[in-house]
C-alpha cells in the first residue's frame, strides 16, 4: 500500500481547494489540484490518484462529463470519485450516480462529513487494490505451479513413448525407467510441498515432533537424491557428525527441507560440480545443516526475494524458476523457530545455512 494516500482535487476555484486542504489538514494526504476538467484528464495520464473529489459545475467541461470520460477508461474505473455539488435535487444525485460517480458530498463542505466520505472511498480502493495484488500472486502461483509440472510430465511422457518402441535393449528400458521415476519423485515433492505449504499458512498444521538423528536424515536424502545428480555427473559430499545425536524436530517436514535444498542445488549447479551437506551439533543443543554449491549464487539485491512465494530467483535459461521450494522451506523452518539463510560461496555459488536451536 501506499505510504502516504493521493487525493486530487478537481475544481475551477482555486479557494475551495484551500477549504478542502483546511479541512483534510492532519490526515496525511498528499493532496494535487487541477483548476480545470480537462488539465486533470491530461494528468491523469501519467499519475492516478487514490481518490478523485470532483466539483460538478465548472465551465467547458462540467464536473459530469468529466466523471464519464473518467470511468470510461478501464486504467482509470477503479479510482472513487466524490461529487462535490451545490446541487441538492435527488434527480441531479442520481445523474452524478449514472455518470459513475461513487459518493457526493454537498456544498458547503462540513469537515466531519468530508473526512468521513473521504475516509470511507479510500478504504474500499485499498480493499480493491488489495484484491488485485491478491489476484495476482494467485494468476503467478498458477502460471508457475503449471510451469515446473510441465518439465517432470513432458519426461513421462516422452519417456513413456521411448518405452513403446520396439527394439529397445534392455539397457535402454532400464534408463528410460529411471528417468521416469526420476520425474514422478520431482513431481510428488512440489504437490507435496504445495499442500503442507496450504497447511502451514492456514495454520492447521500441528508439527508432528520426533526424535531424529539428523545424521540419518541428511545421509537417507542425499541418497535419494544421487540419481538426479548423476546425470549432471555432479558429486554429492555429506560432511555430517557422527550418527548417534538426536534433535526434535518434524522429520518429514524437515526432510522434504532437505530434499527441496538439495534439488535445488542440483539444478542449477553446473555439470562436473560439486554439492555438499553438512551438520553439525550446536553447543546448546541445536543443529545447523547447510547446502553449499557451485552454482551461478544469488545477488545481494533478491536474496529476500528469493523466500518469497512465487518470485522468480534467477535467470538462467531450461532451469525452472519456481520459488515455491524456497518459500517452503521458510515456512517450514520458521514453523520450527528456526532461521535459513543464504550467502556467498567462493569463487562462486551459495551456501543456503538452516539454523534450528533447541
Amino acid at each position: 500500500m501506499h505510504s502516504q494516500l493521493s487525493i486530487l482535487v478537481i475544481d475551477d476555484e482555486p479557494d475551495n481547494f484551500d477549504v478542502v486542504e483546511t479541512l483534510l489538514d492532519g490526515e496525511n494526504y498528499q493532496l494535487y489540484y487541477a483548476p480545470s476538467g480537462q488539465q486533470a484528464l491530461n494528468r491523469l495520464n501519467s499519475f492516478q490518484p487514490d481518490l478523485i473529489l470532483l466539483d460538478v459545475m465548472m465551465p467547458d467541461l462540467d464536473g459530469m462529463e468529466v466523471c464519464q470520460r473518467i470511468k470510461a477508461d478501464p486504467q482509470w474505473q477503479a479510482v472513487p470519485i466524490i461529487m462535490v455539488t451545490a446541487l441538492t435535487a435527488k434527480e441531479d444525485l442520481a445523474r452524478c450516480l449514472a455518470m459513475g460517480a461513487d459518493d457526493f458530498i454537498s456544498k458547503p463542505i462540513n469537515g466531519v462529513e468530508l473526512r468521513a466520505r473521504v475516509h470511507s472511498m479510500l478504504r474500499i480502493k485499498q480493499q480493491y487494490d488489495s484484491m488485485q495484488v491478491l489476484m495476482k500472486l494467485r494468476e503467478d502461483m498458477v502460471n508457475m505451479i503449471v510451469h515446473d509440472l510441465r518439465n517432470p510430465l513432458t519426461s513421462i511422457v516422452l519417456g513413456t513413448e521411448i518405452l513403446r518402441l520396439p527394439g529397445l535393449s534392455p539397457e535402454q528400458q532400464q534408463g528410460k525407467a529411471d528417468q521416469i521415476f526420476l520425474a514422478t519423485q520431482q513431481l510428488q515433492l512440489l504437490i507435496d510441498s504445495l499442500l503442507i505449504m496450504a497447511k502451514l499458512e492456514s495454520e492447521k498444521m500441528v508439527l508432528n515432533y520426533t526424535e531424529v538423528d539428523i545424521c540419518a536424515l541428511c545421509m537417507s536424502a542425499v541418497e535419494d537424491i544421487k540419481a538426479i545428480a548423476a546425470q549432471k555427473n555432479q558429486t554429492l559430499i555429506s560432511e555430517l557428525p557422527e550418527p548417534g545425536s538426536i534433535i526434535a524436530v518434524d522429520a518429514v517436514i524437515f526432510r522434504r527441507v532437505l530434499d527441496n535444498l538439495l534439488s535445488n542445488a542440483v539444478k542449477f549447479s553446473p555439470s562436473n560440480s560439486q554439492v555438499t551437506l553438512r551438520g553439525e551439533y550446536l553447543a546448546g543443543g541445536g543443529v545447523k545443516v547447510q547446502v553449499v554449491d557451485f552454482g551461478p549464487g544469488v545477488p545481494q539485491d533478491l536474496r529476500q526475494m528469493i523466500f518469497e512465494k512465487y518470485e522468480i530467483g534467477t535467470g538462467m535459461p531450461d532451469v525452472s524458476q519456481i520459488g515455491l521450494g524456497l518459500a517452503f522451506c521458510k515456512m517450514a523452518i520458521e514453523a520450527h523457530s528456526g532461521t535459513i539463510t543464504i550467502e556467498d560461496n567462493h569463487p562462486n555459488g551459495s551456501i543456503f545455512t538452516v539454523l534450528l536451536q533447541k
